[in-house]
């Protein structure tokens, strides 16, 4: 399915008035302010009277020129000249030209900064001494009010703007916990309406038309209500999307978004969860209110397990837990005693075992969509959603890759196609062709090939008869997977890795089962066959084999010992529980039937081998010799196989093989694992 490009978002830009200028913004003040206080600053520069040095007052008290002197503060001395001397002082001598002194009434002619008082005074008095008539020093306290007062007022005023700085800045959504101190309560959703582009469409939506068509009759409904309305009827209040990973849940609220032209809330779980005790209930509060408020609208709520688990199975945590509070505040707003008519729920999980009753009852979500894997038709739409944007060579046919890509999500499709493209490019090539499209599935599925990696020829043989002995057993047996493709290059973690031909079933035998194992085990079985001895190769083929064998005794009730019983818990309540769901003699006994089925699984791959170990030691020489073989190669040596028609060769492959010595396990495709009518998920 598509994912929406960013590039296609057009970016919200800031709103204008209706003459296109920007909106008025609270930090202009604070620019006005700014270029005020510097204006006065500069206005003041150079102004009052002129500074004189101690010389040039001397001079003035020897000739008798002063009238008084004024000590502000203690500070400053203003000098007063008689009127009569003031014409002496307007003439100045500059280097070029003579300037002309201005001098202002009511205020002193000069002054002159002090800088100890008793040194001052006794400086004014020497030289006074031969003069009759000695100018005394007057001592004045001045207050200038105003240059207190923005002293004072200005500190306080610049704190409470930065304070109020700082808190707009984190209540517009700053990281950390204290991001949205203020409107930690409210509401994360975020709102597509009108005003905000959506370029996602059901046209975007492939593979997924059962889920389409139920999700466009909401959307109709929002359109036309009365068409309805009129017979009575009333409109789902939720719809869950239930699904795996990656079959396009999101995509699909997404479309919702886009046909439904009403406002859409979208917000993930894991919103509502935070450290602080009530908050999630309050969000939740919120959420509605604003829903409420822009009626009709839509609430998608994504990964909604992260606040819909079932209460009271987790006893660690005691009856006050916050996430149950969340979850008591979303059930009462879906559907308490207040009405919530004109807003729809869309919720979307791939855990819906482990989601409250109470949540799934009907009035809540009164619908539940299951987004499965696509088939082969689905895969081939979204193949063709994917290709569009793609530089594609006339050779690459959708319907061949449908085929090579069952058990594929649409995400995985998407992978594959945006991997194709890189590969061709690392290649050079003008367009996509057919093998970059192969080469790209080969890479999702089991990994980058590693030619370069160093193996020994001892081990490089044990791995090539190890990978003939897989082969073999498949393509003998009539109910295990044929082999498409076998390789003994290092692929990711894996030192050899296969691709078969599963078979799309819903339920399986006993004996489909078992006859899968046998294929499993005939990798360790051709060591023992060839090598007389085992080594550690085959340790994803056990871990699958075991997972495979414990559900066949536990979950499917295969076992004849066992009986009729399955110990498989669709609810996820034995997830907290402390005892087993059987006896200590029960749990003897499965192990022992595992052990046997195991067992025999593994004798009949090795009694298959040693009746056909001519035609595995060919097989293992053409692997040695190609490091690569095809189905061809396995017909070339044992015939047709009797139980499969030929066509099936041009079915869909699947990697189903891959066997790592102590290392991870790769998980198989779905339409690769053994399915039953409970399909519960079980590794095959």
């Amino acid at each position: 399915m598509k994912e929406e490009n960013p590039e296609n978002q057009k970016k919200v830009k800031p709103k204008k008035d209706d003459k296109g200028t920007p909106k008025f913004s609270f930090y202009w003040i604070y620019g006005i302010l700014a270029l005020v206080f510097i204006g006065l600053q500069f206005s003041n520069w150079n102004a009052g009277p002129e500074r004189i040095d101690k010389g040039a007052l001397y001079r003035m008290l020897e000739n008798q020129d002063v009238e008084k002197i004024d000590l502000v503060n203690r500070e400053i001395a203003e000098i007063f000249i008689k009127a009569d001397k003031l014409q002496n002082y307007t003439q100045v001598e500059g280097k070029d030209e003579k300037t002309t002194r201005t001098f202002t009434s009511n205020q002193p002619h000069f002054i002159y900064q002090i800088g100890e008082v008793g040194t001052f005074e006794e400086d004014i008095k020497k030289s006074q001494e031969a003069i009759e008539k000695p100018i005394y020093i007057n001592n004045i306290t001045r207050r200038n009010w105003g240059t207190e007062m923005i002293g004072w007022v200005l500190p306080i005023l610049l704190l409470i703007g930065v304070w109020f700085f700082i808190m707009r800045m984190m209540s517009r959504g700053g990281g950390g916990a204290g991001g949205q101190i203020f409107n930690i309560g409210k509401s994360k959703a975020q709102l597509f309406d009108k005003n905000t582009n959506v370029n996602v469409t059901f046209k975007d939506v492939a593979g997924l038309e059962e889920a389409k068509v139920e999700i466009m009759e909401i959307v109709d409904f929002l359109r036309h209500p009365e068409k309805y309305t009129k017979l009575g009827g009333k409109i789902p209040k939720g719809v869950l999307l239930v699904g795996p990973p990656g079959t396009g849940k999101t995509l699909l609220a997404k479309s919702v978004a886009g046909e439904a032209h009403v406002p859409f809330f979208s917000i993930s779980g894991s919103d509502f969860v935070e450290m602080f005790v009530g908050v999630g209930a309050s969000r939740v509060r919120d959420l509605f209110k604003q829903a409420k408020e822009k009626s009709p609208c839509i609430i998608f709520i994504d990964e909604i397990d992260a606040i819909g688990r079932a209460r009271g199975k987790n006893p660690a945590t005691g009856a006050n837990d916050e996430r149950e509070n969340t979850l008591n505040q979303l059930l009462t707003e879906m559907d308490g005693f207040g009405t919530n008519s004109g807003v729809i729920v869309l919720a979307a999980t791939n855990r819906a075992d482990i989601l409250d009753r109470a949540l799934m009852r009907a009035g809540r979500f009164d619908r539940q969509i299951y987004v499965e894997l696509p088939d082969l038709e689905g895969r081939k739409e979204i193949f063709e959603v994917h290709m569009r944007p793609l530089k594609l060579d006339p050779s690459v046919d959708k319907i061949f890759l449908a085929k090579q890509t069952p058990g594929f999500s649409g995400a995985d499709i998407a992978n594959v196609c945006n991997e194709a493209a890189l590969i061709a490019a690392r290649h050079g090539h003008e367009t996509i062709r057919k093998q970059d499209f192969m080469d790209a599935i080969d890479r999702i599925v089991g990994g980058l090939e590693k030619k370069n990696k160093i193996i020994s020829p001892s081990e490089k043989k044990v791995v090539a008869f190890h990978e003939a002995g897989h082969a073999t057993v498949s393509w003998l047996l009539e109910h295990a997977h044929p082999l498409v493709k076998v390789t003994i290059v290092p692929r990711g973690k894996s030192l050899g890795a296969a691709w078969y031909l599963p078979e799309e079933r819903s339920i399986t035998t006993y004996e489909q089962i078992f006859e899968e194992l046998v294929a499993t085990l005939g990798g360790r079985a051709a060591e023992e066959v060839i090598f007389g001895k085992i080594s550690t190769g085959a340790l994803n083929d056990l871990e699958k084999v075991t997972k495979q064998a414990y559900a066949m005794v536990t979950y499917y009730g295969l076992s004849k010992k066992i009986g009729n019983i399955s110990f498989y818990d669709s609810t996820g309540a034995q997830e907290y529980a402390f005892n087993k769901p059987f006896s200590e003699k029960t749990n003897e006994l499965i192990d022992e039937e595992i052990s046997s089925i195991v067992e025999s699984a593994y004798q009949k791959a090795v009694g298959i081998l040693k009746n056909n170990k001519e035609g595995l030691t060919l097989l293992a020489n053409k692997l040695l010799e190609k490091e690569v073989i095809f189905g061809e190669d396995l017909e070339a040596v044992f015939g047709k196989r009797k139980w499969k028609p030929e066509e099936m060769l041009s079915r869909s492959s699947s990697f189903a093989s891959a066997d790592v010595p102590h290392a991870e396990v790769i998980d198989l495709p779905k339409e690769t694992e053994t399915e039953s009518h409970a399909n519960p998920s079980i590794n095959a």
